[in-house]
């Protein structure tokens, strides 16, 4: 005679918590590696060998299961890296997004490569060039120089991005080539703009102004006509 809280073991209950114990292991395995819940299974398999009925609890821990898979499918969305792990890369990465997403991009003109030599260019100009800077008479002079690699981009640069500072906040940019790079140099006849030139110095000036990712997608694009 049964007892009055036992439910007989059917052949068809039993293979249901085989099968649902089963998948409940599969489940644990494919998320452990965002959300450790070691502990929680441990408590769970000692539910299930302690002879409670396999056909009351299973269902019950399925959801359990369930519940956690959903928290942490949501917190490795937060938590996911959104950084590039490099400058150059993570520009690229941005351009190559923006020109997947336009239904008009023309890919047989597309040129990341030119778009690749010119991050070079920044990037020898920006970390390598010797760039000392000179008070004058209404701002700064700026004898940018270097060799091999970074010379060649402080010549393909410079001249270029002085055609920029010409466009900015009244000031004038001129360039002169040097046997080793360029002389720039910037000037204002406003007292404030001649404080800000300065302070700005070298690097300041160099990323002045918002051309630069406009030009990078034109680079890209193979709309570019100049090797700045």
């Amino acid at each position: 005679m049964l007892h009055d809280r036992e439910v007989p073991m059917t052949s068809s209950t039993r293979k249901l918590g085989i099968i649902t114990a089963t998948a409940a292991v599969t489940l644990l395995a494919g998320i452990a590696f965002v959300h450790p819940i070691t502990k929680a299974f441990s408590q769970q398999m000692s539910m299930m060998n302690h002879g409670m009925s396999g056909d009351q609890q299973m269902p019950g821990m399925m959801q359990h299961m369930m519940q956690m898979h959903g928290q942490a499918t949501m917190e490795m969305g937060l938590n996911a890296p959104t950084l590039a792990g490099q400058d150059a890369f993570g520009a690229v990465q941005e351009i190559v997004r923006i020109l997947e997403a336009d239904s008009t991009t023309d890919w047989s003109k597309v040129n990341f490569e030119a778009l690749r030599q010119h991050l070079i260019d920044m990037d020898e100009v920006t970390l390598r060039a010797n760039a000392p800077a000179t008070s004058v008479d209404g701002g700064l002079e700026i004898a940018i120089t270097g060799e091999s690699r970074t010379l060649a981009a402080i010549q393909r640069m410079i001249p270029d991005h002085a055609q920029e500072l010409n466009q900015m906040n009244g000031w004038h940019a001129t360039t002169q080539m040097l046997p080793d790079g360029v002389r720039l140099t910037v000037t204002s006849s406003d007292p404030k703009e001649i404080a800000h030139i300065r302070g700005l110095g070298f690097i300041g000036l160099l990323v002045g102004g918002s051309h630069h990712q406009p030009h990078h997608l034109a680079m890209a694009k193979n709309e570019m006509v100049h090797q700045h």
